[in-house]
């Protein structure tokens, strides 16, 4: 067959039998709401961050999505809905590093593993703290609070939102690096301690920024240092605690995930859209002023984040000996 034979006959195959080798499955979006399910009640930290991104991203995604507070278990009970849902894109857990880090190695009996039942999507946000004095104590810095602690061991009351929680660890990890020790009174939640921070029951708390914001501005608290190793947008005044206590750093953070085996172009489809919203300027504006540092990174930024901080957290476990069993 001569060369203008062959062009004929590929001419005559049917156009179809070409367009695989080019055609591209088109993006996933998901045919019905989407849920974000919360293991907290409304309001707080992790709350407020899932309902900043599930507004952001349910116009790229064509379908709302729609936030579900699943309260208890320190979050456990959300998380175990989650993990028990079918991988089709429709649920997700709004996760921060107390639920998907630090109670893998704080109950003995989780029906779920925290890294292998789940497949990460999103790194949102990294957040810190902030140590918040009570007005009337004697102290203007990280290091006039070390010194004082250093000749009263013991003698300061700090109080965090429970045992084994962040600000708990928070705490101890700075007691260890300052080579101080506080007495420790574990509240039922952040909201309490705070409460009686201000009422002046208590000498110091490590606060999430974002819960204490509003206090600091109003003098009802005095803020010593972040938990960051740089100083914060919203706290431009306030030091890091690294540049008195060298090599300190504890923060936090909050990422979506979604069930096991979630396949790979749900992942990359609601990872974009979440790095989309998170830069939008009312978005990103939004959780500065909350104290946060807005991230949208993708699912492999999760899921190295949450390594690390699971072999942290295993280490701060059973530094302060915490359970909740």
């Amino acid at each position: 067959m001569n060369r203008r034979s062959l062009l004929r006959a590929a001419g005559a195959l049917p156009v179809a039998t070409t367009l695989p080798a080019f055609a591209q499955a088109a993006p996933w979006r998901p045919d019905r709401p989407v849920r974000f399910v919360v293991g907290f009640a409304a309001g707080g930290s992790t709350d407020t961050s899932g309902r900043l991104v599930a507004n952001a991203i349910s116009g790229t995604l064509g379908q709302p999505v729609v936030v579900e507070n699943r309260v208890g278990g320190a979050g456990n009970i959300g998380s175990e809905h989650v993990a028990r849902s079918a991988p089709d894109g429709l649920t997700y857990v709004v996760a921060s590093v107390g639920t998907h880090a630090t109670n893998q190695y704080l109950y003995r009996n989780l029906p779920f593993h925290v890294a292998n039942d789940f497949t990460p999507v999103s790194l949102v946000l990294v957040s810190a703290a902030v140590i918040v004095v009570k007005p009337s104590l004697p102290v203007t810095s990280v290091a006039e609070l070390v010194a004082l602690a250093k000749r009263t061991p013991g003698g300061l009351n700090i109080g965090t939102s429970g045992v084994g929680g962040t600000q708990h660890f928070a705490a101890a990890l700075f007691e260890q690096r300052a080579g101080v020790q506080f007495t420790h009174i574990p509240y039922r939640g952040g909201a309490p301690a705070m409460q009686d921070l201000i009422g002046g029951r208590l000498d110091l708390v490590f606060s999430p920024l974002a819960e204490t914001m509003s206090f600091i501005q109003s003098g009802q608290v005095r803020a010593l240092g972040v938990t960051r190793t740089e100083r914060l947008p919203a706290l431009p005044d306030v030091p890091a605690i690294a540049d008195t206590v060298p090599g300190y750093a504890f923060n936090s953070w909050i990422g979506i995930f979604g069930p096991a085996r979630l396949p790979a172009n749900i992942v990359t489809a609601m990872s974009g859209a979440i790095a989309a919203g998170v830069r939008t300027p009312e978005v990103n504006q939004r959780m500065v002023a909350l104290g946060y540092l807005p991230v949208g990174g993708g699912a492999e930024a999760m899921a190295d984040l949450q390594r690390r901080d699971m072999a942290t957290m295993e280490s701060l476990v059973r530094l302060t000996g915490a359970s909740a069993d």
